[in-house]
């Protein structure tokens, strides 16, 4: 019987993995996966869309880039980088989900991720509820007054606004303010208590950012950029974000 020679071929180059390895020269070597599966054992994502991070960083080490995109698993991952704590060789599959995610058209992404970042660029309070300048001050005193007539011991809580020197800038979830307000008292009675230092401010006060969910980095930098310039311009020593 003839000899027979059997070639084996390379898989196909993946250009998620390629960015990845390119952008972090730490962490970013997804050919390093043991794959022991501690990524997917504490990945609250597991499971969904017959889907976990060891199966998914496999596909796009073996180039599979085209099954990838026909997967919403992507948007299912929370980013909450469990996986690189647990991971023995730190390997960043966020990154590597950020990157899948900014590969889709962006009008083909989750509607309610890409609703609420463009929301968030209406105005430069950051709402990704929409909120304006006019009415985050609005609620914020309204809801403070309430306080000060209704709940005995808080009747001089001070909830400033725009205040200049503040040592502490605190950002709000603007989910908060605007369907759930009484949420915000208990924060207010903490810091009165502590005696600190801090102010809301009307512009970039919004502690969500979803264009980062949304993997666009071109509008995920504005609003950081817009909050921190608000933080700046009221001349606050420390950031403080809820999120």
């Amino acid at each position: 019987m003839p000899n027979q020679i059997v070639t084996l071929g390379k898989a196909p180059r993946s250009l998620f993995k390629d960015n990845v390895m390119e952008i972090l020269p730490e962490g970013g070597n997804l050919n390093a996966c043991l794959t022991c599966g501690l990524c997917a054992s504490g990945c609250p994502a597991s499971g969904l869309s017959d889907m976990d991070p060891r199966r998914f960083l496999r596909m796009a080490a073996l180039g599979m880039d085209e099954e990838i995109l026909k997967s919403d698993w992507a948007w299912m991952c929370t980013m909450c980088q469990r996986c690189i704590s647990v991971c023995p060789m730190k390997i960043n599959i966020p990154q590597l989900i950020f990157n899948i995610r900014a590969s889709w058209p962006r009008e083909n992404r989750p509607k309610g991720i890409l609703g609420s970042c463009d929301m968030a660029l209406r105005h430069d309070t950051c709402s990704a509820m929409g909120a304006s300048e006019e009415d985050w001050r609005f609620v914020v005193e309204d809801v403070a007054d309430e306080v000060r007539e209704m709940q005995p011991g808080f009747e001089e809580i001070q909830v400033p606004m725009d205040r200049k020197g503040a040592r502490y800038f605190l950002n709000q979830n603007s989910r908060e303010p605007v369907t759930e307000p009484d949420e915000m008292i208990p924060l207010w009675k903490i810091l009165q208590q502590a005696g600190a230092d801090w102010t809301y401010g009307s512009k970039g006060w919004a502690a969500e950012n979803y264009c980062m969910f949304l993997a666009d980095d071109k509008d995920w930098e504005h609003i950081v950029r817009t909050k921190a310039k608000a933080v700046e311009d009221l001349g606050c020593k420390v950031w403080l974000n809820t999120e």
